[in-house]
């Protein structure tokens, strides 16, 4: 089912160069349009930028900006333990016939993409609701471009997302039962 699922989105690619553009956007540059769209929500959500001291309104907000980046950032170096650790080849490398539209080295299980982008987005769901499904539905983006792309399997995408929920609520549970963390 793994590869049947991989198949259906990845025969989107080599279609047109229109579609392979948009799917490497999302795939390779969009993340980085999301990471810049978390730090300006969370910025401009308590008007760090237009407060009289920007520092001490920033420090005071601390709490939630650390609250958001370091799950994203232990649930990466997580998956970047898994991934030497399984040792899972991409899907270019599985089959002849797959081309991938952009060059990736590396294992392919748990996608970091996948995992950091899904504990990002769960870190800001469990503090911001509404923001939280949007960056939910760009971490899908993602990991669906990716896939198409040529680079992952779904099982990857998957495995990556729930990685990325699990350090997310690990994190706002221990933080939120022993409150004075950070």
């Amino acid at each position: 089912m793994n590869n049947q699922i991989f198949f259906f989105f990845y025969n989107l690619a080599h279609q047109s160069k229109l579609i392979d553009y948009l799917i490497i956007f999302f795939a390779v540059y969009f993340p980085y349009i999301v990471v810049i769209l978390a730090g300006l929500f969370l910025l401009f959500h308590h008007e760090v930028l237009r407060a009289e001291s920007p520092a001490r309104v920033l420090w005071e907000k601390k709490r939630e900006i650390l609250t958001v980046l370091l799950p994203g950032v232990g649930a990466w170096a997580i998956a970047f333990v898994l991934k030497n650790l399984i040792g899972s080849p991409r899907p270019f490398l599985t089959f002849n016939n797959v081309t991938s539209l952009f060059a990736e080295s590396g294992f392919a299980f748990p996608s970091g993409h996948a995992t950091f982008y899904s504990a990002l987005a769960f870190s800001i769901f469990f503090l911001h609701k509404k923001a939280g499904y949007a960056f939910m539905f760009f971490a899908l983006l993602i990991g669906l471009a990716r896939i198409t792309a040529g680079v992952h399997f779904p099982f990857d995408i998957l495995g990556g997302y729930i990685l990325g929920f699990i350090v997310s609520f690990t994190f706002d549970y221990f933080l939120k039962k022993y409150s004075r963390i950070l």
